[in-house]
C-alpha cells in the first residue's frame, strides 16, 4: 500500500531531524571547519547523495540549526513580552523557563555551544549571516524593553536596560555552554541568584516566592 502524503512528510521530517542532530554533534565536538559533509552523512547512516536532497551544503545545515535555536529563544522572549503580568514576574518566569530548557534540551545546549565555537569561524554567506544577526538581536531588544518598563514599575534595578539585557542573555548562554561541555550533568545555579542581578530586593522577594 502506498504511503500517504502525511506519512511521506513525517518520514522527510524525521530524516531532516536526523541530519540536524548528527551535524550538531559533529559541529560541537569537532568544530565547524573540521566537519565535512561526508562525515555528517556517514554518522547519520545515510548516503551523501540523499543528504544533498535535504541540504545543499554544510553551511545550509549550520544556518538551519542556528536559525531554529534563535527562533525558539525569540518565541520565549515574545511570550514574556506579551504576558499580562508585572514585569518583575516576567523576568523571573523567563529565567525559570530558560534554565529548565538548558537542563532538559540537549539540542538547545549543544546549539549554544556550537554557536560559541563557530560564530566567528563558520564561513557562511553575508546574506545568511545578516539573516541570523537580525534574529539574534530580537531577544536583546525585547528584554531591554521589559527591563525599561520594569524600572518604571519599580521592580528592576537602576541600570541601562540594554546592558541588563546583555547581562541576561549572556548569562543564559554561558550556563548552556557550561552545561553542554560537561560529560556528567551539573546542577545549574538557582534561578534566584540570577534574578538578584535584575530585581530590587523587595521585588526579588515578592516574585521568587515558591
Amino acid at each position: 500500500m502506498a504511503r500517504t502524503a502525511e506519512q511521506n512528510k513525517k518520514l522527510r521530517d524525521a530524516k531532516r531531524e536526523l541530519i540536524l542532530t548528527t551535524a550538531l554533534d559533529l559541529f560541537s565536538l569537532k568544530g565547524y571547519y573540521a566537519t565535512r559533509i561526508c562525515d555528517i552523512a556517514e554518522s547519520a547512516g545515510i548516503a551523501q547523495g540523499l543528504l544533498y536532497y535535504y541540504y545543499s551544503s554544510k553551511e545550509a545545515i549550520y544556518v538551519d540549526l542556528v536559525d531554529n535555536a534563535l527562533e525558539r529563544i525569540n518565541e520565549t522572549a515574545r511570550l514574556v513580552r506579551d504576558m499580562d503580568k508585572p514585569y518583575g514576574y516576567r523576568i523571573v518566569y523567563a529565567l525559570k523557563v530558560l534554565l529548565k530548557t538548558i537542563q532538559q534540551s540537549y539540542r538547545f545546549r549543544q546549539t549554544c555551544r556550537m554557536i560559541s565555537q563557530a560564530a566567528y569561524q563558520a564561513d557562511i554567506s553575508e546574506e545568511a549571516q545578516a539573516q541570523l544577526d537580525k534574529k539574534r538581536d530580537v531577544p536583546y531588544r525585547i528584554m531591554a524593553e521589559i527591563f525599561r518598563k520594569g524600572q518604571l514599575e519599580g521592580s528592576v534595578v537602576d541600570a541601562d536596560p540594554m546592558e541588563l539585557a546583555i547581562l541576561f542573555w549572556t548569562s543564559v548562554n554561558g550556563l548552556a555552554i557550561y552545561y553542554a561541555s560537561r560529560e556528567i550533568a551539573m546542577k545549574l545555579p538557582d534561578y534566584r541568584l540570577l534574578a538578584a542581578m535584575f530585581l530590587k530586593p523587595g521585588a526579588l522577594e515578592e516574585f521568587t516566592m515558591e
